[in-house]
């Protein structure tokens, strides 16, 4: 019997997740499989076929929304419809809460019968913390990447929650058997220079909020040292960030390429970063890091940067603030310049954060097994459990009554 699973992923971190599950779920799953929804160019590889280019609904901040919000909606109902239609066994949403789960709540109010899974939880921990109650209804089980996470919600009233661990943790090894030095030759870096690693962020937005100030600060920088600037980029902001970065009187090195990022990652003495996941791919990596970011103004006041003791997430994974922040008009060159210099030089800051990176990978990695196996075993319980709480197989896309015992 083929079973159906309807994934629905809103722009291309989820993506990368929803291939590995898609991965996981057919290595260990008993039946053959069959899935829909709403993806990207990697769960195409897999034989995935979305109902609308992930494009249309991958954007990030309430601003970008915004315009885009009549489409948005358009494809909300769309995603439901198709949903409704193919008459899955299991729901999962991948990450993107502002698309996703206006489509589960619309599943579930039509359809309670089938299972809703949610891959990635929402920042409850961070702002809105009510949202992680609101969930309860219409989501059956959280898969966190975030070790906190789990108990996050058992304290603010939200669904069953499983740390099934962050994907960073299934490339630890690779990572550090990495060679820096064959990087620095291709790149003919000066043996006397500090490379640093400059990273304003994978989003447009980002980079024009963020790329400035870190370029005031490199300028700072150099004038007390010789400094080869290192600069991984994403294939359609490289032009941007090559033409802003022109002007910054040091050597600038723009790379491409996920090898060439993490290599630069060993190699760096330092990184000045936007707040998000690289902080966890630099603490897997060792590199210290000083740790900036910017929101617009409508953003910040309706409360993005609340609740949280730090916006990076190396330093939440710690439970310490070991890695230094700078947020909106903190975000300035002569705050960033003194910090990373801090770290730039051998001394008590440096040897602070070398120690806090020591931590970091032990805190995140699962005691056996990967990411993605796990998450996978629990949307295969949660299709089993149904089973059994409904009383019903299915055939195709009709469901029947399961026969009665005392047929």
């Amino acid at each position: 019997m083929t079973r159906k699973i309807f994934i629905v992923c809103g722009e291309h971190s989820g993506d990368a997740l929803g291939s590995k599950l898609i991965d996981a779920l057919r290595a260990i799953s008993a039946e053959p499989l069959e899935f829909s929804g709403v993806g990207g160019e990697l769960m195409a590889e897999r034989g995935f076929e979305s109902i609308f280019p992930l494009a249309d609904v991958a954007v990030m901040g309430i601003l970008s929304i915004l315009p885009k919000l009549p489409r948005i909606t358009r494809r909300v109902y769309q995603v439901v419809d198709a949903a409704l239609e193919a008459n899955p066994d299991i729901v999962v949403i991948i990450d993107s809460p502002e698309f996703t789960h206006p489509i589960a709540k619309r599943i579930r109010k039509r359809r309670p019968d089938i299972p809703i899974i949610d891959y990635v939880s929402p920042t409850v921990w961070a702002w809105r913390p009510g949202r992680a109650q609101k969930m309860k209804p219409y989501v059956d089980h959280l898969l966190a990447l975030l070790p906190f996470e789990p108990e996050a919600h058992q304290r603010l009233g939200g669904p069953a929650c499983t740390y099934v661990g962050h994907p960073l943790i299934e490339r630890v090894d690779w990572i550090r058997s990495l060679d820096s030095q064959a990087l620095a030759e291709r790149l003919g870096l000066d043996a006397a220079a500090t490379p640093v690693l400059v990273l304003p962020g994978s989003r447009s937005s980002e980079v024009e909020r963020l790329l400035d100030v870190f370029g005031e600060t490199i300028v700072n920088l150099s004038r007390e040292r010789k400094l080869e600037v290192l600069i991984p980029a994403v294939p359609h902001l490289r032009d941007v960030i090559l033409a802003r970065t022109a002007d910054w009187q040091v050597a600038v090195h723009v790379l491409d390429g996920e090898t060439d990022k993490f290599t630069a990652f060993r190699l760096a003495r330092a990184a000045l970063a936007a707040s998000g996941t690289v902080t966890l791919e630099l603490a897997i990596s060792g590199t210290p890091m000083v740790v900036a970011y910017r929101v617009d103004r409508v953003t910040a006041l309706l409360g993005f940067l609340i609740q949280v003791p730090s916006i990076v997430l190396a330093n939440l994974v710690l439970g310490e603030n070991a890695f230094p922040e700078f947020v909106q008009e903190n975000c300035s060159a002569e705050n960033l310049s003194q910090a990373m210099a801090e770290i730039l030089d051998d001394g008590p800051a440096r040897n602070a954060q070398l120690a806090a990176l020591d931590k970091i990978a032990d805190r995140l990695i699962l005691p056996s097994g990967t990411p993605s196996e796990k998450a996978a075993r629990i949307v295969l319980e949660h299709m089993s459990a149904n089973d059994d709480s409904v009383g019903h197989t299915t055939m195709g896309h009709a469901t029947v009554p399961a026969p009665s015992s005392t047929a």
